[in-house]
């Protein structure tokens, strides 16, 4: 806050002030002794002025202002400070708002889906038991794994309406934004309607896929509670669909393709946006999209609701993910109507036909893009791939017809819907059952859980009866799996005909003697490096592959010293003699002992610091007598407890539990929790009380602030991240160490 004070000389008869606080001024007018408060708002009349002037005039010579004055935010300025200043290209990317998340979305399982993780969740215990005892059950674990990809497959080829719905709102499907940035090469968003402000719940702008420029036009829903607030959960005002009007004009006229993507439960309905003609701005999207003589593509990727979808879904071709839905009213609401209850959504899915191949059958799509088995949450790189693909296709043909055959096939499209014929009789009646196969998964997972059960057994029976498999054999069965990955990474990414591609030339081009590659092939293979690269970096994407591929890099870095180390020694044991050796190990010997001390956290007094030092000194010596410099020498990092550690995390404890504490009273799960104790004290089926747990920590989870509870640790711990041995009062390992033995001699 601001304020600001005049103050003219005071009168001993009498002194007047005011101030200005927000929308309102406050005066005091004091005579004798005697005061009153005014109160006037900013509606102010020329009375309370003329009698404010009075009173200055009439209480002498004493005037106080005081004008308090909010600050305005920082303007957020796109731009880092820290900007690499060789950056060549990725400029546009500040541009957006659309960042990266900071942490990752929590999985959510929908409710048809809770049998088949727990399934996943056993098969992998049993696949850590098997890696644990170093045997080969690979046969029966993929055995088991075909099973579960099966039953997988089978739950959502039969997926019934309400559950498509239900995956089609799943909080962690990828937006319009997240395929934009998979599909195009470059992309800027444009913003604003021009006429009142810029509606977030509709995102414009322009990009480009494979050279070619294109307008973009989509709803956006948020990835989490606070963006959904901000996007108004993709529900447009009509500024929304006057912005999407304004980008395709804008487009019509330079001759761009529009490319529309529909993701919205409906326009919103309030008070506000019907007085700003809600009705009004979708009749004229509606009225203007079947005269643009550019070709547009509409993409469902999520659900489209009424109005709200149809709004910017005229198009020449509609196309819908696989468990996309549109439809006229949503489920519940139709259910709501027609039978007083929303508990009847289910009953009404069946009956609005929403789903993709519905609509297909109706011909208001197009066609369907498939998805993964999980939903395109569960791969949104391969799913954005698919809708490349598709638009690409589409974009094609419709880039053949010219303007008025182009308008003709948008007209007929929307005329051919809903077309009956007159003075034909109808078929004879039939009964058809209408009702989705529902797959019964009890009979599969008894199966699969027998199954799993046996294996178990079979792991436990053959734990210590075979040696551990050697490091060597771990690594090399680590490379055949990023092997694989990569392989699977390629296909999703749509680079496998690019890898062919290269391969075929690689055959073809005429081998060097240094086997190097020709400029040509050269700059190919690092552009499909650095695509892969970029394609790998995305936050949230490949996460298995990245855990490995750095536990690799990791692995490669400590052979490679190894076998420094084992020249480094090779050299050393040339150059020493017998008796030099001796003493060489001796010293070491003195090391090793200190070291061990420290690492079991005693403290070395004075005399054995001289003693290392000592140790140290002669060490250095007997090293260079032969020849040999000692460069430098390293910190060891000490493994020991940090002092006062057992407090601290005493402190972090009864943080935590009182932060449990709360959320539990808020999630209002002390019953289960009771019921729980009941459970496991009575002894009953460990499916009952597993089910429970993990009932518990969801909900806790869901009410707990993480990154909150994060920073009140941190700020009663303040743990360092690592403590170091000093080198004044501790053992310091010389680089020699590494190469010499402590225990035994250096041959």
């Amino acid at each position: 806050m601001n304020s600001l004070f005049l103050s003219p000389a005071a009168n001993v008869c009498g002194e007047s002030s005011s101030y200005v606080s927000g929308s309102q001024i406050y005066t005091w007018n004091g005579l004798l002794g005697a005061e009153q408060r005014r109160v006037l708002s900013s509606g102010v009349s020329r009375v309370w002025l003329k009698h404010f002037g009075q009173s200055t005039r009439r209480n002498g010579h004493r005037f106080c202002v005081v004008a308090r004055i909010k600050k305005g935010q920082k303007h957020e300025y796109p731009w880092p400070e820290d900007i690499d200043p060789n950056l060549k290209s990725g400029h546009l990317s500040y541009l957006s708002r659309f960042k990266p998340l900071v942490e990752k979305p929590k999985p959510v399982t929908l409710e048809f889906e809770k049998p088949l993780v727990e399934l996943q969740k056993k098969i992998i215990d049993v696949r850590k038991m098997a890696d644990e005892t170093g045997l080969d059950f690979t046969d029966q674990i993929n055995l088991l794994e075909s099973k579960y990809q099966q039953a997988l497959k089978d739950l959502y080829t039969h997926l019934t309406p309400i559950q498509r719905l239900s995956i089609a709102r799943h909080p962690n499907r990828p937006t319009f934004l997240d395929h934009v940035l998979n599909i195009t090469d470059k992309w800027v968003e444009l913003h604003g309607d021009r006429a009142g402000y810029d509606d977030p719940a509709i995102v414009t702008g322009l990009g480009t896929i494979d050279g070619k420029t294109y307008a973009f036009v989509g709803h956006q829903k948020g990835r989490n509670t606070k963006e959904n607030i901000h996007r108004n959960f993709a529900m447009p005002t009509p500024h929304g669909y006057r912005k999407a009007l304004r980008i395709m004009r804008y487009a019509d006229h330079h001759g761009f393709p529009i490319i529309t993507f529909i993701d919205t439960p409906g326009a919103f309905a309030d008070l506000k946006s019907e007085e700003l003609g809600q009705g009004e701005a979708i009749a004229v999207n509606l009225r203007t999209m079947f005269d643009l003589k550019v070709p547009i593509v509409t993409i469902v990727i999520g659900e489209g609701g009424s109005g709200g979808a149809l709004a910017i879904g005229c198009a020449n071709k509609m196309y819908m993910l696989e468990n996309s839905v549109f439809y006229v009213a949503s489920p519940e609401a139709c259910a709501a109507i027609l039978w007083k209850s929303s508990q009847e959504a289910p009953e009404a899915a069946e009956q609005l036909k929403i789903t993709s191949t519905e609509l297909c059958k109706l011909k208001i799509a197009d066609g369907i893009i498939p998805e993964p088995l999980g939903g395109a949450h569960t791969d949104p790189t391969w799913t954005s791939q698919q809708i490349k693909v598709k638009l690409v296709k589409a974009m094609q043909e419709l880039a053949a017809m010219d303007k008025e055959t182009l308008l003709s096939h948008r007209h007929m499209k929307f005329r051919q819907i809903g077309g009956y014929l007159e003075g034909k009789p109808l078929p004879p009646t039939k009964n058809f059952n209408m009702k989705k196969k529902e797959v019964n998964l009890s009979k599969v997972k008894a199966d699969i859980v027998m199954e799993i059960e046996n294996l178990k057994k079979s792991v436990v029976e053959a734990k210590g009866k075979y040696p551990m498999p050697t490091i060597s054999d771990k690594i090399e069965k680590l490379r055949k799996e990023i092997d694989k990955e990569m392989t699977k990474a390629f296909i999703s990414m749509g680079l496998q005909k690019r890898v062919k591609a290269l391969k075929m030339e690689l055959s073809k081009s005429p081998s060097t003697p240094d086997g190097t590659l020709s400029p040509t092939l050269q700059e190919k293979a690092d552009r499909l490096v650095n695509k892969f690269k970029h394609n790998l970096s995305r936050r949230g994407s490949y996460m298995g592959l990245k855990k490995k591929l750095v536990l690799l890099f990791k692995i490669n870095r400590l052979q490679d010293l190894k076998a420094k180390g084992e020249k480094l020694k090779e050299q050393i044991n040339e150059k020493l003699d017998e008796k030099l050796k001796e003493k060489v190990k001796g010293k070491m010997e003195v090391l090793r002992r200190a070291r061990d001390k420290v690492a079991k956290g005693e403290q070395l007094d004075d005399d054995q610091i001289k003693e290392v030092e000592s140790a140290k000194e002669e060490l250095a010596e007997m090293l260079k007598s032969v020849n040999l410099e000692v460069v430098g020498s390293v910190k060891k990092i000490g493994p020991t407890s940090p002092p006062g550690l057992g407090e601290k995390l005493a402190k972090a404890d009864e943080v935590i539990n009182k932060e449990i504490e709360k959320a539990i009273d808020m999630a209002g799960i002390r019953g289960k929790i009771e019921e729980l104790k009941k459970q496991i004290a009575s002894g009953p089926s460990d499916e009952k009380v597993e089910e429970l747990e993990r009932e518990i920590r969801e909900q806790i989870a869901a009410v707990m602030d993480l990154t909150g509870l994060k920073k009140k640790v941190e700020s009663v711990v303040g743990l360092p991240a690592q403590e170091t041995v000093d080198a004044e009062g501790s053992p310091v390992d010389l680089t020699v160490q590494e190469t010499v033995s402590a225990g035994n001699s250096p041959e």
